[in-house]
């Protein structure tokens, strides 16, 4: 992996993610649901508009078909037919019809009532202008006897209209009846009953929207309970993990304190006791903090039994604290654990913020396991000795975030693994 294919750490990491996932889960339901519910209602509500209104055109355009003065107006026409185009002769018959179709739009509020004889010419319309004239849309029910349901666009627009046809006493066709009602009229009233579910709808969303509120605090405060007991839970582990370490440490001195006592050579086991004092100088350029030296010290001490060395070089001011010292001993202790023989750690202090680089000559890390080191439980190493593998890195990851850190991953001029962090250190 090259240097610019090199991935970056942000404070953003997934389990975080999902957190919040799972935080605005119950009001995306809630906002889902009322959505749902919302078109649902809405779809139905215009539904039955539409089978109200065709409902309400049949039974105008049946009970006008079934009137003695529409058949007596039908059976002038057909025994002298009107010429498409033509005025309506000057008949009582006619003007009464028109003035009897005229009240039913009026009382019943469809748009038009329509009355046709078997040429398909209009003998009543709301226009004037249109009567007289040959109807342009369907005129099935003259050759079927049959009803007609549909949505066409006459004169007067685009309309829902039903027409029947009208039969003599013998059960003849002699014409048909057509009622319809504008389609806007139908969106206008479809309108309304939008604006009256949107306060139902309003309601229900606050509603919903207060009780997953709730839903989201009882799940934030059991993150929080988490998060107190994993933070519990790391501290105890990082005590356990340094008293180990100074216990190996320990015991190495001790080992070889004893051995020099047993062959006699007391002085030797002196200077080695004064010598301790001053461990960690030399290659850590001289003057050390107290608690870097004893992690530098506790590094060194651990890697050696790997058969690993470890090359220092720092400019540090002041003392690290606790989390900085976890970041170095996992950092450097994974890449003996992986093989490295040797690790190169720099140090570089600007006030309270510290730089750090660790990289060694090992195998390193292959690209499609870049993303995956960090996580918990994620481990390349294939001995299983240790009960718990996978976590020296996701502790590394979580304490330089928590710091308000950065970590990034690469190849090292060693030929193996690059870690690079920064991070504040508490003064």
């Amino acid at each position: 992996m090259t240097p610019s294919e090199e991935t970056r750490v942000h404070a953003w990491s997934r389990p975080e993610a999902r957190r919040v996932v799972l935080l605005l889960m119950p009001s995306l339901v809630v906002l889902l649901s009322v959505i749902a519910t919302t078109s649902i209602a809405a779809t139905v509500q215009i539904g039955s508009i539409r089978e109200s209104t065709t409902t309400l055109a049949r039974d105008v355009a049946t009970s006008f078909a079934q009137l003695d003065s529409v058949r007596e107006a039908l059976r002038l026409a057909n025994e002298d037919p009107v010429v498409d185009g033509s005025s309506i002769r000057e008949e009582p018959a006619f003007g009464e019809l028109q003035s009897l179709a005229t009240i039913i739009e009026q009382t019943s509020g469809v748009t038009y009532v329509v009355v046709a004889d078997l040429g398909a010419i209009r003998l009543t319309h709301p226009r004037p202008s249109e009567r007289g004239r040959q109807v342009l849309t369907d005129t099935s029910p003259l050759r079927t006897g049959e009803e007609y349901i549909g949505t066409d666009t006459g004169p007067v627009g685009r309309t829902l209209r039903v027409k029947v046809p009208v039969f003599d006493d013998e059960g003849d066709v002699v014409g048909m009846v057509a009622v319809g009602l504008l389609e806007t009229r139908l969106d206008e009233r479809a309108a309304e009953t939008l604006r009256d579910l949107l306060p139902w709808a309003l309601g229900a969303l606050l509603l919903g929207t207060i009780a997953s509120a709730f839903v989201s605090v009882a799940l934030l405060r059991r993150f929080r309970h988490s998060d107190d007991d994993a933070r519990e839970l790391e501290t105890t582990r990082r005590i356990t993990l340094a008293l180990r370490e100074q216990s190996h440490e320990f015991d190495t001195r001790i080992h070889v304190i004893h051995g020099l006592l047993a062959h006699g050579d007391a002085q030797d086991a002196l200077d080695y006791v004064e010598e301790l004092g001053s461990v960690g100088e030399g290659d850590d350029g001289g003057s050390c903090p107290p608690l870097l030296r004893a992690t530098l010290d506790a590094v060194r001490a651990e890697l050696s039994v790997h058969g690993t060395a470890i090359d220092v070089a720092h400019d540090a001011t002041s003392d690290i604290d606790g989390d900085v010292s976890l970041v170095l001993a996992n950092l450097c202790r994974n890449a003996g654990e992986a093989g490295a023989s040797l690790v190169r750690l720099r140090l570089s202090q600007d006030g309270d913020l510290l730089r750090a680089t660790v990289e060694d000559d090992g195998p390193g890390i292959a690209p499609s396991d870049v993303e995956r080191i960090f996580t918990r439980g994620f481990s390349t190493k294939t001995d299983r000795n240790e009960a718990v593998r996978g976590i020296g890195l996701d502790i590394v990851r979580r304490t330089v975030i928590s710091r308000g850190g950065s970590l990034e991953v690469g190849r090292s001029e060693l030929g193996g693994a690059r870690f690079r962090f920064e991070m504040q250190v508490a003064l």
